[in-house]
């Protein structure tokens, strides 16, 4: 029988310990890794469905059949239940095309104030949602612009104004887009 050799401790092979080493660090960091996709892929909701999230594997997103639309002039999207145009509200006369025409109806806070106190032009505007209001002051025998803008919302607008001519003045507002005016209303300034 061959003689046996004496059994030589790992530390005397360094490249057999480094090759173990390196074997069991891959392992870990192979086995972590392995858990943080795990985990990463349940928490995104990744992968393949289960049974108990309802989910079959089929695509979710449903797309309909495009279909050729007609011109209506009734809106497309109602806001609100009951609110809006109907047929019924429509007397004989009148087509269910036909609309009422749009009009600025504007007020003033105040009708007296000192030399550039702010007050208020408000109003309400009808199928104005969205408009650019300009604000414009009677001078010289016409209209001119004013320093003043607002915007409709809620089919509401709230302009503030400061002026400094003394005596009664007389303002208006304008929609930007379509040119539509309010009536006038007059504020006096005193001083």
């Amino acid at each position: 029988m061959p003689e046996r050799l004496p059994e030589r401790p790992l530390e005397e092979h360094p490249i057999a310990a480094g090759l173990i080493a390196l074997v069991g660090v891959g392992v870990v960091v192979g086995l972590v890794l392995g858990l943080v996709v795990f985990a990463g892929t349940k928490v995104l909701g990744l992968g393949g469905g289960s049974e108990e999230s309802g989910v079959d594997g089929h695509a979710t997103m449903y797309l309909p059949t495009p279909v050729k639309t007609t011109a209506s002039s009734d809106p497309q999207i109602t806001l609100a239940p009951g609110v809006g145009p109907s047929n019924s509200d429509v007397s004989p006369s009148e087509s269910p095309s036909e609309s009422p025409e749009r009009e600025i109806t504007l007020s003033a806070s105040v009708t007296e104030v000192s030399p550039m106190q702010q007050f208020e032009l408000t109003g309400v505007y009808p199928q104005g949602e969205g408009a650019i209001l300009t604000v414009q002051r009677f001078e010289g025998g016409g209209w001119v612009d004013f320093p003043a803008t607002g915007s409709v919302a809620g089919e509401q607008f709230q302009i503030p104004v400061q002026a400094s001519l003394p005596g009664v003045n007389r303002f208006r507002v304008v929609d930007s887009d379509s040119g539509l005016k309010s009536g006038e209303v007059r504020v006096t300034i005193t001083g």
